[in-house]
Order: C-alpha cells, then structure tokens, then sequence
C-alpha cells in the first residue's frame, strides 16, 4: 500500500513538538518581560493616583521623616502614633494651617502619605525580583538588559526627588513647592513612558523599517506636547491654580488675567496662580486641535496601523479637556481632580504606544 500524505503526523512523546507549537518568545521578543513591565506601570499609575490624592487633601508633609525600609511598617502603637504627631506639629502646615488638629485628623491624612511611599516600595519589589527571574530563565532579551538598569536607577532616583520635595515644605512653606511638585510628578513619568516603551519593545521586537518621517516627529512631538501638559497639571496643582479664576472659557470675566505677570519668569511661569492655569488651558486647546489632526491624518492610505491609536487619542483628549473644565467650575472636587489626573496619565501613555507605533511601518505623510 502507498503512504497516505494526508495523514496526521504524531508529535513526538518528549512533547517537543507541543513547545514548538506554544512558544512565541525570539531571542528579540518576551512576551513575558513585556507583561512584567507592563504590571510596573500599572503600579506607576497608582502612584500617580494615589500621589494626586495625598497632594489633594494636604498629606503630603503628614510624615516628616524619609525611612526607605523601616518606614514600610505603620505606626503599631500609641507611642509611635504620638511621635509621629509629634515630629508634624513642629511643621509649619501644621501651625500655620491644621493646628489643633486631633490625632484621629492627623491618621486621616497620614495614610494617604503613608500609603502613596508604600506603593513606592511595592514598585522595587515588582521591579527588582522579576527582573532577576527573567534573568536567571533567560526570558530577558540581551538587549533590554541595561535599559531595564537604568530603569531600575531611574526609580531610586525618583524616591529621592519626592523626598527633597517633602523637605521643600517642611521648613517655611504649608506645602511643597510647586516647582519641586513638577519635578517629582515630571521623573514618574518620564519612568512611566520609558517603561511602556520597553514594554513595547519587548511584545514587538525591534522595528524592522524606521516608519515615515513625517509620521515619527508628529509622533515625538505630541508625546513631549502631552509631557510639557501633564507638567503644567503640575505646576497648577502646586499652586493651588485651579481654585482662583474659577469660570470658563473666561478667567474672572476676562480673556487674558490682569494678575498674569508677577514680575520675574520664575514668580510668573513656576509661582503665579493666574499664569499658571492659563498656560494649562491654552496648551489644553492647542493640544486638543493637534489630536484631532492627527486622527484626521490616520485616515489617510497606509496609516491603518496607526489608526486606533489615534482616534483614541483624540477621544482621550476630548474626555481629559471635559473634566478639567467640570474639575475648575466645581471647585477641584477630589473625585474629579483624580478622575482629571488620571484620564492625563492614559492619554501619555497613549502617545508613548502612538509615538513607538509611527517608528514601525507607516506610508503616509
């Protein structure tokens, strides 16, 4: 009898044939690694969340002491409660703003801190002990090895600009400086971005064509438009910026704010309420037209790969520009400051993916 070559080929009973079938991983790509890196932003964002909280109710200076291992532990007795009081009753927030403050008030706002440096360290564990798994199963492309270090570098120094911001307030201010604010808020997200960058890169290889020209800067230029934004949120949140001028599309009935310049650039563009949010808001509208014209532009020939991202680009922008007109007319309530802060954060991490994206394979433009 002739062979049949139709007929099914047995896998071998060692299973080879099964690991052939089921494994996706290149020595380029990890899937794994990628859902790693992809967990670590996701604490990121928490942190931000929890960070925009902490600064929101004024708990940011609750804990007056930088403890980056024993100060994991909550106070566990009376004691430890009351010397922590202790140490935050000789701050100025607390004589100048909370005094007479009871210690049950003084826990409410402590946990916020407390909870905000505990996803801190929860992001060293998430960070460190995959990455020496991925390591020792030699599931880490070679290639990722020293961006996943100075990533890791780039987390420890951000632990130490969130502490020289607390220092900012303990002295002679009632709150953190504005400018150390956007400085703390500025390195999470450049963490945040190059995190979900190497995340990508890990899922999806190195790129095999450089993609358009055209499509790449429009890419780098809106991700650092988002950056520069999410910056600005800062430096209105330091100040306090959305609770003055409080209407819209008007600044207290006036296009322009007559208490705009404060006299130096630094009082002005860093310390001024006023310039502050009208600096917010026009990059808001300059950044929601660039949006739209992007996702216009995505419907062009070739730009398909670059299309979801685009339109969710610009449905992100229109929900963040909504919430943050509702945040400033209702008085920065918490639900929607967070809400505002939040939505910020996605739409960066969008125009990281979109901004990756264009560097792949795009005809247009």
């Amino acid at each position: 009898m002739g062979s049949n070559p139709a007929a099914p080929t047995i896998p071998p009973a060692d299973g080879r044939a099964r690991e052939t079938m089921t494994t996706i991983d290149t020595p380029q790509t990890s899937r794994a690694a990628a859902l790693w890196l992809a967990a670590v932003a996701a604490v990121i964002v928490a942190m931000v969340v929890v960070g925009g909280a902490t600064r929101a109710t004024g708990s940011g200076l609750s804990i007056t002491e930088w403890q980056p291992v024993s100060g994991a532990l909550p106070p566990l007795t009376q004691e430890a409660w009351q010397r922590l009081f202790a140490l935050y009753r000789a701050t100025p927030q607390y004589r100048l703003v909370n005094v007479g403050m009871s210690l049950s008030q003084f826990e409410g706002i402590f946990w916020w801190e407390w909870a905000h440096r505990l996803l801190g360290r929860v992001l060293a564990v998430v960070f460190f002990v995959p990455f020496f798994a991925l390591l020792i199963l030699k599931r880490l492309p070679a290639r990722l090895i020293v961006p996943c270090v100075v990533l890791f570098a780039l987390g420890g120094l951000q632990g130490f600009v969130g502490w020289r911001m607390v220092q900012s307030g303990l002295t002679d201010r009632t709150s953190v400086a504005p400018e150390w604010l956007a400085i703390h808020q500025g390195t999470a997200l450049i963490l945040l971005m190059a995190i979900l960058w190497t995340a990508l890169e890990a899922w999806g290889g190195p790129a095999a064509g450089k993609g358009s020209v055209g499509w790449r800067r429009a890419g780098v230029v809106f991700l650092a438009a988002v950056y520069v934004q999410c910056l600005l949120g800062a430096l209105v949140a330091g100040n306090h910026a959305g609770l003055v001028d409080a209407d819209w599309p008007l600044m207290a009935g006036r296009i322009f704010p007559d208490d705009y310049w404060r006299g130096s650039a630094f009082a002005t563009f860093i310390r001024g309420a006023a310039a502050v949010q009208f600096n917010h808001r026009l990059w808001a509208y300059g950044l929601l037209a660039a949006g739209f014209a992007i996702a216009l532009a995505a419907l062009r020939p070739g730009a398909a790969a670059l299309r979801p991202l685009a339109f969710a680009i610009a449905a992100i922008l229109v929900l963040q520009v909504g919430l943050g007109v509702a945040t400033l007319l209702l008085t920065v309530p918490l639900p929607l400051a967070l809400a505002h802060q939040f939505t910020a954060v996605c739409l960066l991490a969008a125009a990281t993916a979109f901004a990756w994206t264009t560097r792949r394979a795009t005809k247009v433009l």
